[in-house]
């Protein structure tokens, strides 16, 4: 039973960064910037299995493009001569998506690491009678 604690304790790990990750990149979904300088770039977090089999961990982060969208909004206050300001290119529907998936995969490793406890306490209790 341990063994399944520490598996479902290195996703709920993996499951947790990709959900902070998510969160960031839907707080800067509107963030604008003047064309003269890069656009919030989303973070992906990027997840491989541990050499031994016992679990997975953040093998990285990527990170989106710094050129993002171009939007014309003249009366933006840092818009240029031309009216233009940079967004970043995230998709919404996209993170909403990813953030499903990340919200699911976080509740089956909790469930697992639950069940895998009380599956231990029962064989404790089993032990002592």
């Amino acid at each position: 039973m341990p063994d399944a604690i520490g598996i479902a304790g290195t996703a709920l790990t993996v499951h947790r960064k990709w959900l902070d990750a998510v969160a960031d990149n839907l707080a800067n979904v509107n963030t604008a910037t003047a064309t003269s300088g890069d656009a919030f770039r989303a973070r992906y977090i990027v997840a491989r299995a541990d050499a031994s089999g016992q679990g997975v961990h953040v093998d990285g982060v990527e990170f989106g493009d710094a050129q993002g969208r171009i939007v014309h909004e003249p009366n933006h206050p840092l818009a240029d001569a031309d009216g233009n300001v940079r967004y970043p290119d995230i998709d919404m529907s996209e993170q909403m998506g990813a953030l499903i998936m990340a919200q699911r995969g976080y509740q089956a490793n909790a469930a697992v690491v639950d069940r895998a406890k009380e599956t231990y306490q029962a064989a404790l209790q089993i032990g002592r009678n």
